[in-house]
């Protein structure tokens, strides 16, 4: 079983979706120093598993994106006021065909002999910690960022090559894979800060000097939600912005 195996497994598995796009991947080393940075309050908290907590004897961290079809992201820059129903409808059973992924291919892992272990659906997930509401025990952002996928953006969201308007997953795995390159070395190395997913969200919750607050973001959701039940969502940062679809480099816009 190589990297290529699986990245071959997942782009039949995703097929025909009418929702993502084929899924890129970085593979990233189970004891890389970030992860015992992950550990400080300012980056997540003492509360976060590394890989190897998670799984003893796991050799590699498999990350992925999944790219949301541009009849999504298109619907959803239109209007920055309310998501669009394709995004809503790519978040809610998006969400559920990336959770279906995951379970296919930590199974067909297992099976070849490298047990396998999926942390954003397993039983010890545990979210809202310490009383810190908007925090758990396991970051999809962080790991694609130290697995080489991406760095931040100003609105916490991760920017791939392939944008950052889409979903990430993760699996822990005994197959031991060549890591990948990590091509960046700050944070926020993508994100050419223009600012314009300040302005598209519809619930200011994100700024220059403090990035992105959960708070009132989370409040917009609940709001979604009520009006779209079980839908929910919002992703007008992630749509209608220069890193929508790719990294922006070279596109840097004066800060006001």
């Amino acid at each position: 079983m190589t990297g290529d195996n699986i990245i071959k497994l997942a782009q039949e598995f995703i097929g025909n979706s009418d929702i993502f796009e084929a899924p890129i991947f970085a593979f990233g080393a189970v004891d890389d120093e970030l992860y015992a940075n992950y550990k400080s309050p300012d980056v997540i908290g003492s509360h976060f598993l590394g890989p190897l907590e998670w799984m003893p004897g796991s050799k590699t961290v498999l990350s992925f994106f999944l790219p949301y079809k541009d009849k999504i992201k298109a619907a959803n820059s239109m209007d920055c006021r309310w998501p669009a129903d394709e995004w809503l409808y790519g978040r809610y059973e998006g969400q559920l065909q990336l959770a279906q992924l995951l379970e296919y291919l930590a199974k067909t892992l297992s099976e070849a002999g490298f047990e396998s272990v999926v942390p954003a659906i397993d039983e010890r997930l545990k979210v809202g910690i310490e009383g810190i509401r908007f925090t758990s025990n396991w970051s999809e952002r962080h790991i694609a960022y130290a697995c080489g996928l991406g760095t931040f953006g100003l609105s916490k969201g991760i920017i791939t090559k392939k944008g950052m308007a889409g979903r990430l997953g993760s699996i822990l795995t005994k197959l031991y894979l060549p890591k990948s390159n990590r091509d960046y070395s700050s944070i926020y190395e993508y994100c050419n800060m223009c600012g314009i997913c300040i302005s598209r969200c519809p619930s200011r919750a994100i700024s220059f000097e403090s990035g992105k607050d959960s708070a009132p973001c989370s409040d917009f959701l609940d709001e979604v939600m009520i009006k779209h039940r079980p839908r929910y969502g919002c992703g007008e940062c992630q749509t209608g912005v220069p890193c929508e679809s790719r990294i922006p480099a070279g596109e840097r816009i004066a800060r006001p």
